[in-house]
């Protein structure tokens, strides 16, 4: 099939997390993405673990983006990169504000030469603003979100989370904003800047910033159903499994009741009000928990909470997942070489269309610099130019 970006170019100028992950969307989705990487190479290679030469960080963000490495502090450099510029349907970039604006590369530039572009900055707070200067990392963010706070209040503690939403988050929004904008080209002729705020992202996912701006005292009941009262038992295999149903809150404890054909828990003082359940917890669920008990096997009792509307699920690895049927069906992850024989195990597209074939080409994570001849080559320069270029430093290459 021919996927829905085909015949995009994007030139991403991003690094680490955020602007590579949207890039690797845009690829996902059929556009071809070259990765535009400084001599000192992205952050990202240089995590581990590794496999071969390749770091697994990199490549679950970069694999099957072209790579040309260039030095934009040496002369000559500038009119490279513009002429990139110049056959880009969409440049990517995550520095701080200001920054490419210094080269000479920011979006007025480009767009003087490339009016149809379709330019997206990420930072931390915008490019406008008292905070534009911030430096902007995944855990700072949440924490002037806060994210950080609503956990503290959850478990009791003050940890930050050990996956990076702020930064992934922020990728996926840029390419919603980025579809958007080359949709609104399709229609006018006429690019335009988009500007992404990791900060803004992280109030826009929260699904509970109505609650903590109005200040209300939810007391015993959940804001909305499951939502910060998830339950986990020991399911009749022993293996634990977890239910988003709140013991606590009014209908879900119905439904409770609902499975365990116990009505008469609702006439039980301890049991009467949210406020009350909140109280004796630990004996409600100790009830519940002697209930799953007097099943053989999870599939009779997974019939009967889906009878009474009570999700669950499993606690599984990230591998116990991996290696499920459904994953397997679904072509959930994918296979990049590790370019040392060996193999690296990433995750697959999050989506299927209608006339997909579930082809997927190989993918491969680049080495620095490793399309630099091809690429500049699809831009005119001839053999000669591209050896200059090397020679005085301009461009540069792993190996």
């Amino acid at each position: 099939m021919s996927r829905p970006l085909a015949g995009t170019r994007v030139l991403d100028f991003s690094r680490v997390l955020a602007g590579p992950h949207c890039g690797q969307t845009l690829l996902d989705l059929g556009a071809e993405v070259i990765k535009l990487e400084p001599p000192t190479g992205d952050l990202s290679r240089q995590a581990f673990p590794r496999r071969g030469e390749i770091s697994g960080y990199y490549a679950q963000q970069n694999a099957g983006k072209r790579n040309v490495s260039i030095d934009l502090n040496v002369p000559g450099a500038l009119e490279v990169a513009l002429r990139l510029c110049d056959r880009a349907d969409v440049i990517l970039e995550s520095f701080r504000p200001g920054t490419l604006a210094a080269f000479g590369l920011d979006y007025h530039s480009v767009a003087e030469r490339n009016p149809r572009v379709v330019y997206a900055s990420i930072t931390g707070y915008g490019q406008h603003g008292p905070w534009r200067a911030r430096s902007a990392y995944a855990p700072t963010v949440q924490a002037e979100a806060g994210i950080t706070a609503i956990t503290e209040r959850q478990f009791g503690q003050l940890r930050t989370d050990s996956l990076s939403h702020a930064d992934v988050y922020s990728g996926l929004h840029a390419a919603i904003a980025i579809l958007a904008a080359l949709h609104h080209r399709d229609r006018t002729g006429e690019g335009q800047y988009v500007e992404v705020a990791m900060a803004a992202v992280m109030l826009s996912v929260n699904e509970r910033v109505h609650v903590d701006l109005a200040g209300e005292d939810l007391g015993a009941e959940p804001p909305i159903l499951g939502a910060t009262d998830a339950q986990f038992f020991t399911g009749p295999d022993r293996e634990t499994f977890v239910s988003p149903m709140s013991l606590v809150g009014s209908t879900s404890f119905r439904f409770y009741l609902a499975a365990m054909r116990r009505p008469d828990l609702a006439d039980d003082p301890r049991f009467a009000t949210p406020e009350a359940r909140v109280q004796n917890l630990d004996a409600l669920r100790a009830i519940v928990q002697e209930w799953i008990w007097t099943f053989h096997d999870m599939a009779s009792l997974d019939a009967q909470l889906d009878e009474a509307k009570i999700a669950t699920g499993r606690m599984r690895s990230v591998g116990g997942l991996a290696e499920s049927e459904w994953a397997r069906r679904w072509v959930a992850t994918r296979i990049v070489p590790d370019r040392n024989g060996g193999e690296i195990t990433v995750p697959g597209r999050p989506w299927h269309f209608s006339d997909d074939d579930d082809g997927e080409p190989e993918r491969w994570p680049a080495r620095r610099g490793e399309h630099n001849e091809e690429v500049l080559a699809e831009l005119g320069y001839d053999a000669a130019e591209i050896d200059s270029l090397r020679r005085r430093g301009v461009l540069a290459c792993d190996g």
